[in-house]
């Protein structure tokens, strides 16, 4: 848990002065968008559009990792992939003041697409497969990979180390995240050997913006080396037949551009089962961040955990049935 809040010293004037400290003049009207993880703001420009500035979490990534990022969303750009990146300006794209590292990008807007379209899944299909053919063709060397041991097993480890989980709970929570686990390991066995490829990493539906001309990809913040699945399951929404199609019309577009390993239909529940426990571990490990026990008050009571025991075991029933293409 951070002891200060990280963002204690990042005032409105601090902001202004950093960007203007890029050369760029701005007119002093701000609004803060939606981000918890990072803070992120929309910065008026005297007679331009708008600039998104965003002042990365302090000691999350290092300079090496966002600068990996950066320059994987280039390649994509290059290749005219929608993709939104960050601006070059005095041939940087990240930029420090105060103490804060720090990023500037165009402003591009959008709506949600609209998933329960089969022409819109095709679509996103299309673009990401795309993004995972240049994902595959060099891996990262800085950034972590998404696997059991970062998003199950050490965040089970450290939630259970701290005092989050009541503790009439605690040895309930402890158990049914055990099965989880073994449930998880038990996808990846079936699975097989599965590539380990460069990611969007957090690839959900307000993470795509689209327009008349279709989508565009923002937020690359969570990019890592993982299994292609995990750009893409977390486009599917409702029951069983409802995932079946949608992954079927998201694969008829990704399978243009990029081989799918079928194999990987194996891991969605398993990554589901991973990204549950991994949210848990984030909402605790940010809790000394003001913003936090303001947004997420929920978090942390009994009736949280029981909801969270619960999710899990259901997570470990549906990842005792057969993957999608099994009907």
């Amino acid at each position: 848990m951070t002891t200060h809040p990280p963002y204690e010293l990042l005032t409105p004037d601090c902001l202004l002065d950093a960007i203007d400290s890029l050369g760029i003049r701005t007119s002093g009207s701000l609004l803060a968008l939606n981000s918890y993880e990072n803070r992120v703001y929309q910065v008026g420009i005297d007679d331009e559009l708008p600039i998104i500035a965003k002042f990365y979490r302090p000691a999350r990534w290092s300079d090496l990792q966002i600068l990996e990022e950066h320059t994987f969303v280039a390649e994509l750009a290059a290749l005219e992939i929608p993709v939104v990146g960050a601006l070059t300006i005095d041939e940087q794209t990240l930029h420090h003041r105060a103490g804060f590292a720090f990023s500037v990008f165009p402003r591009r807007g959008g709506r949600t697409p609209e998933l329960d379209d089969p022409a819109v899944l095709e679509w996103l299909g299309r673009f990401l497969g795309r993004i995972h053919a240049v994902g595959r063709a060099r891996p990262y060397v800085h950034r972590p990979t998404l696997d059991i041991a970062t998003f199950g097993e050490e965040p089970i480890a450290w939630l259970l180390d701290s005092d989050f989980i009541p503790s009439n709970l605690r040895d309930s929570y402890r158990q049914v995240a055990e099965q989880a686990l073994a449930g998880v390991r038990a996808c990846f066995v079936r699975a097989g050997q599965v590539e380990q490829i460069r990611l969007h990493g957090d690839c959900h539906a307000s993470n795509v913006l689209w327009t008349d001309a279709g989508p565009h990809f923002v937020d690359f913040d969570d990019s890592r080396m993982g299994p292609a699945m995990q750009d893409l399951w977390m486009l599917l929404s409702g029951d069983r037949s409802d995932q079946i199609r949608q992954m079927a019309d998201i694969l008829a577009g990704y399978e243009d551009f990029c081989e799918f390993n079928h194999r990987e239909l194996h891991l969605i529940e398993a990554l589901r089962t991973l990204r549950l426990i991994h949210y848990s571990a984030w909402l605790a490990r940010r809790w000394g961040d003001p913003a936090f026990p303001q947004a997420f008050s929920w978090f942390g009571t009994p009736h949280y955990w029981e909801q969270k025991i619960l999710e899990l075991r259901e997570q470990i029933a549906q990842m005792e049935e057969p993957p999608l293409w099994l009907v």
